[in-house]
């Protein structure tokens, strides 16, 4: 009998809770559908040459990811053409952009600019050129195909009426232009580089090479919204020996972190959290915290980055560990709307437990009624005294096999005292 009614406590359970569970289960789906997967244990980058910035600022990023248990990938590309087809064609996650390379590809965002890149147009000393026209009928290294220098420098010797009907245009690298230059294989070398740049710094320090001053950079800028005026002071590369002679007018791209829109979220931050640390330190050309930066970005600004860049990283990662923080801010997405959901649905469900318990003892009573009222609206036969005294009996029974809680258990009680004395009732009339 015990085991009877449990079962029957149970499914007055379910009956009653069970389109709560079913809801709650269908908010609990729909809540995932808005959570963003978990972020991945192996990304892929990918720079420029094995001896270029690019890739010697990916193996910094490589080790700063690293720390947080991130496999960082690192894959060498002609320049950042090539870097922009790759993340296209999802053969990388991430990629370094020079800025004015890109165009329209909407799909792509920036995480901010990193650092300048000057472009440097290197030249013997013996020839006479004061402004970028006069490289006219010259052998001029201007990058190899795919890459960022060669996309600038087509631009500038382009809008100066150069191509390669009136000029020699080499496709070189910077290191091959650098040689070339060595050998007298070329007249001038044009290449976008940071001024850490060890072929940079060993042309500065040549005394072979003079640096062309672009003197009408304003008018520049003004043509390419995405390039900047810079100043190399004189002496800042080496006082001794007062390099440069004079300061010299530059103009400079600058560096961008790109990824495609769909990158997951949590590894923005930490990628920026890492650029914070790499690119935080003053240059030649900037002072320290100018980088990383929103401004002259290759693409439109990440969301999540232009928010890191005015509020910084979120709430949970400024205290907690990378994965621990990715885990509760999941798990807050999800549970924010179920507990939306469950709050009301905890004020609705006791009422409605409540209510089912009553409306079947006020059903009991309601037949307990009609064999009260058919026992008064006539003299009733023995036939009839043993039907309703089976009525009875039969409400007696389904009383009896309901669990309810203890709180209607008064109620219970008075209705089998009353299913009693009806009986009796019945039983003297039936005498």
């Amino acid at each position: 009998m015990l085991k009877g009614k449990s079962k029957k406590s149970y499914k007055e359970l379910f009956i009653t809770l069970g389109p709560a569970i079913l809801l709650t289960i269908a908010g609990f789906w729909v809540a995932y559908q808005f959570v963003s997967p978990p972020p991945p244990k192996k990304i892929v980058i990918t720079t420029g040459s094995d001896t270029g910035t690019y890739y010697k600022l990916a193996q910094q990023y490589r080790t700063a990811l690293a720390k947080e248990g991130i496999e960082l990938e690192i894959l060498n590309s002609s320049g950042s053409k090539e870097n922009i087809k790759r993340l296209l064609n999802k053969q990388a996650d991430i990629a370094f952009i020079q800025g004015g390379t890109g165009s329209n590809e909407v799909t792509l965002q920036s995480l901010g600019s990193l650092y300048y890149e000057p472009l440097w147009i290197f030249l013997r000393k013996d020839i006479n050129v004061e402004k970028i026209t006069d490289l006219s009928g010259m052998r001029i290294a201007i990058g190899e195909e795919g890459s960022g220098t060669r996309v600038l420098s087509t631009e500038l010797l382009s809008l100066n009426q150069i191509n390669e009907q009136s000029a020699q245009l080499l496709p070189l690298s910077s290191s091959e232009a650098a040689i070339a230059l060595v050998e007298a294989k070329c007249d001038g070398a044009m290449m976008v580089a940071s001024s850490d740049s060890e072929i940079v710094q060993k042309l500065l320090h040549n005394e072979t090479f003079k640096l062309l001053e672009l003197t009408r950079a304003d008018a520049y800028t003004r043509l390419f919204p995405y390039l900047s005026k810079i100043t190399l002071p004189e002496g800042i590369v080496d006082l001794k020996k007062n390099i440069p002679s004079q300061s010299i007018k530059l103009l400079a791209s600058s560096a961008n972190l790109v990824v495609k829109e769909d990158f997951n979220s949590a590894l923005i931050v930490l990628l920026l959290r890492a650029a914070d640390s790499i690119h935080n330190d003053k240059s030649l050309f900037s002072a320290a915290g100018d980088f990383p930066s929103v401004n002259s970005p290759a693409y439109p600004i990440n969301e999540v980055a232009e928010r890191f860049y005015t509020v910084g990283p979120p709430f949970l990662m400024r205290y907690l560990p990378f994965w621990p923080a990715v885990f509760i801010d999941r798990m807050i997405v999800m549970l924010v709307p179920l507990l939306a959901l469950l709050l009301p649905l905890g004020k609705i469900m006791p009422p409605l437990y409540r209510w089912r318990i009553r409306s079947k003892i006020y059903r009991w009573y309601k037949e307990l009624q009609e064999v009260d009222d058919a026992m008064h609206l006539q003299q009733l036969s023995s036939q009839q005294v043993e039907s309703l005294n089976k009525d009875l009996l039969q409400i007696e029974n389904e009383v009896n096999k309901v669990k309810t809680p203890l709180s209607y258990a008064d109620q219970v009680y008075n209705l089998l005292l009353h299913i009693d004395l009806v009986k009796k009732k019945l039983n003297t009339q039936g005498n």
